[in-house]
């Protein structure tokens, strides 16, 4: 048998980290046995996605089974994080999971001091009626400038907010609907 220098350097290195493992208490046959169970992500389907806490933009691969979030690592693939997460990061895995979560859209009528559910198409109906309303209330078309008369044709009254977990693409299409809409109000969490 030929053996290399390298090939010698690293056989010798795994064999003193086994027996200083023996050494110290660990049993092999437990930690072998370990190895061979079935990997717990193993059928469980995989989503990249966005850190939502900073401004970062962390990606994160999550493994998902049965309708439950069953593990979250860090995206070694993700030109900003590759692969690491910070502790916040890590623990987000409790917010998907979380009994206190809110699945349904709720609505608290004026002067109410009770949330009731509504459905998904009442709730997106609501937010757009009030889009149309105040749009059209606050509808700035022409701006004089002395005697000339400018068309300007926005409105003051709505302004977005970006977030840490929206991509560059999400980014994009937000500003194209926001200059659809009318409005120049464009900000992000991270300037704030």
């Amino acid at each position: 048998m030929k053996l290399s220098r390298r090939s010698l350097l690293k056989s010798s290195g795994v064999l003193s980290a086994g027996l200083a493992l023996g050494e110290l208490g660990f049993d092999v046959k437990k930690v072998s046995a370990a190895a061979k169970k079935e990997s717990r992500i193993k059928n469980a389907k995989e989503f990249t996605s966005i850190c939502t806490f900073c401004s970062c933009g962390c990606g994160m691969l999550c493994h998902v089974k049965d309708g439950k979030l069953i593990n979250l690592e860090g995206d070694p693939d993700h030109i900003i994080n590759e692969g690491a997460l910070c502790s916040k990061g890590s623990a987000m895995a409790a917010i998907p999971n979380s009994d206190q979560r809110i699945k349904t859209p709720l609505y608290r009528a004026p002067g109410s001091d009770k949330w009731q559910p509504i459905s998904w198409d009442e709730a997106i109906a609501k937010v757009a009626g009030k889009f149309k309303e105040t749009r059209e209330k606050h509808w700035i078309a022409t701006e004089k400038d002395g005697e000339q008369e400018f068309t300007v044709n926005r409105t003051d009254a709505i302004s977005f907010m970006g977030g840490a977990q929206n991509n560059n693409e999400e980014c994009y299409l937000m500003a194209k609907m926001t200059r659809l809409l009318g409005t120049d109000f464009v900000e992000h969490q991270a300037r704030l």
